[in-house]
């Protein structure tokens, strides 16, 4: 028994010692270091605030920041006008296609970010396909550019946030709390507003979060879209990478600036969430209303036509793929012409792609089951502080990550700026959470005897480990980094960041083309993403059996 006991401490030791390592070398170290950087000057010798005195001084840079807030603000409303009723109609009523809607909403969710500014593009740019059609018949269509534009594209892309949370807290409240309502004399709108909504006020939070921190943090979208409209992700990238001359110093400060922001959003929606929570026995979920004739297409149609457009740009993607294009813009007729292109001129960005996100999924898998193991069942102040640390990626935004990454390892001794290794560790660093969240999860739900069973006949922990517990884990580590698979390959805002020229990965080369107007291959490109992403999540559903977590 203490040669078992000894055994025990040393493999766990051993362990949270390389986990610790690792975030200390790749997550705690590069953004400290990001801050330090943050308070140095080219043009000045030991520490100084220029950089900040800079940013709070010129309207150039503090507006940046206004936009940036304004535009999740606004994005964030949207969504829940948007998601919230989706959700409720779907929990509650017999909606046409159901499980299909549900599959595409979610789908619309995981396609890449910037494949709304695209499609949206495509169609409604100054040489989109409908703007030409309407200009044909001498109409002139509103600007899909700017700030209108960017919010549009968030809110039919991010939506899905909100109507997965919302949803699945609507379906697990206790359906006694509405009886009660009702047999108080509420009627259905009252019940809803003051019993219904006010219980899954949590989850709606939870998902308004989500949306707010992904759209400040974008930089695909407003990138594409926005034009003029500035916002601070951008900002970052142009200060970073200007040709004349960028300014890693105020890009630090400006990127600090972000995460702050971040940070007091996401601490200010605990602090409302831990004054607001409910606890429900769940016993008796509500039952869904059959409804009939036009009561049914009344309900159905809206919850329809929110999941068309959501899912119409990886259609409009899809089919433009298959158009002729050259340089003027899309022509009359179907061809592979684009697909050629992209397999004779891009065939590099396609594996790069695809391998960078098999080997980061490999440590993400290893890693993820490690710390899930770590969080559950090795309970302590190491724990705490690599749940805490595990999620912290999900408050820097991927640009913010990518410059940390550089600033820390662009000098000797470790010079990773340029290669696949430093794109591969962002991808690591960056999507791990859906696994360890994932893998925490259903290793809660696995009874414990079983471990102690093993151990009790002799087996080492590390043994139990690797032959028991992690074969009992396996379908909730995978469910989980199918996830962190589909949002690796759709990786943008770190991967523009870090790539070089043997590096670039597909998002990368959609990005680059779209800016250069070459929208057949773009399409091509986002259509290999796509179906991608489509493969990947129908396994995730499969292996998941319906059932998605979003961290």
């Amino acid at each position: 028994m203490l040669k078992s006991g000894r055994i025990k401490l040393d493999f766990w030791f051993w362990v949270k010692m390389v986990v610790t390592l690792f975030m200390l070398l790749f997550l705690i170290y590069p953004f400290f270091t990001l801050i330090s950087r943050s308070f140095f000057s080219a043009k000045t010798d030991g520490f100084t605030m220029t950089n900040y005195i800079r940013f709070f001084s010129k309207k150039y840079y503090y507006s940046a920041l206004g936009r940036s807030l304004l535009v999740s603000v606004i994005t964030t409303i949207t969504t829940l006008l948007v998601g919230v009723p989706v959700a409720y109609a779907m929990s509650r009523f017999n909606v046409v296609g159901k499980r299909f809607i549900h599959i595409f909403i979610i789908m619309s969710l995981m396609s890449p970010p910037f494949i709304g500014a695209y499609s949206w593009i495509t169609l409604f740019g100054r040489a989109g396909l409908v703007t030409r059609f309407f200009a044909n018949m001498g109409i002139d269509l509103p600007s899909i550019y700017g700030r209108l534009g960017i919010i549009l594209v968030f809110t039919f892309k991010l939506f899905p946030y909100v109507y997965l949370y919302t949803s699945g807290a609507m379906g697990s409240i206790d359906s006694s709390l509405e009886e009660a309502a009702e047999n108080l004399g509420s009627n259905k709108l009252r019940r809803l507003m003051t019993v219904t909504l006010p219980v899954v006020v949590p989850s709606i939070a939870a998902g308004a979060i989500m949306v707010f921190m992904t759209s400040l943090a974008d930089f695909g979208t407003p990138m594409l879209i926005g034009e003029g409209y500035m916002v601070l992700p951008v900002l970052i990238y142009n200060e970073y990478m200007s040709e004349i001359g960028g300014n890693a110093h105020l890009a630090s400060a400006l990127s600090v600036i972000v995460v702050l922001c971040s940070t007091i959003v996401l601490l200010v929606q605990k602090f409302y969430i831990s004054r607001k929570n409910y606890v429900m026995t769940a016993m008796r979920p509500p039952k869904e209303e059959v409804l009939h004739g036009w009561k049914r297409f009344a309900v159905t149609a809206p919850v329809m036509l929110v999941t068309f457009i959501g899912i119409l740009p990886q259609l409009v993607v899809l089919v433009s793929s298959f158009i002729k294009c050259d340089f003027t813009g899309f022509q009359k007729g179907f061809s592979l012409e684009s697909y050629i292109t992209i397999f004779n001129r891009l065939r590099t960005n396609i594996r790069n792609t695809f391998v960078f996100s098999t080997i980061a999924i490999v440590f993400i898998i290893i890693i993820g089951m490690l710390i899930s193991y770590i969080v559950v069942r090795q309970r302590g102040l190491t724990a705490q502080l690599m749940d805490l640390l595990i999620m912290f990626p999900f408050v820097i935004p991927g640009a913010v990550l990518g410059i940390s990454l550089i600033v820390a390892f662009n000098k000797p001794p470790v010079v990773l700026t340029g290669t696949a290794g430093i794109i591969i560790i962002a991808y690591v660093v960056r999507k791990m959470p859906y696994t360890v969240r994932s893998g925490s999860a259903f290793l809660q739900q696995m009874d414990k005897s079983v471990e102690e069973a093993s151990i009790s006949l002799g087996a080492s922990p590390m043994k139990t480990f690797a032959q028991v517990t992690a074969r009992l884990m396996a379908p909730g580590v995978l469910s989980g980094a199918i996830l962190s698979w589909i949002t690796c390959i759709n990786e943008l805002s770190s991967s523009v960041m870090l790539y070089g020229g043997k590096t670039s990965t597909i998002s990368v080369a959609i990005y680059t083309e779209v800016v250069r107007n070459s929208f057949g291959t773009a399409a091509a490109l986002a259509s290999i993403l796509t179906v991608s992403t489509v493969v990947s999540l129908l396994i995730f559903l499969k292996v998941s059996k319906g059932k998605v977590s979003i961290v």
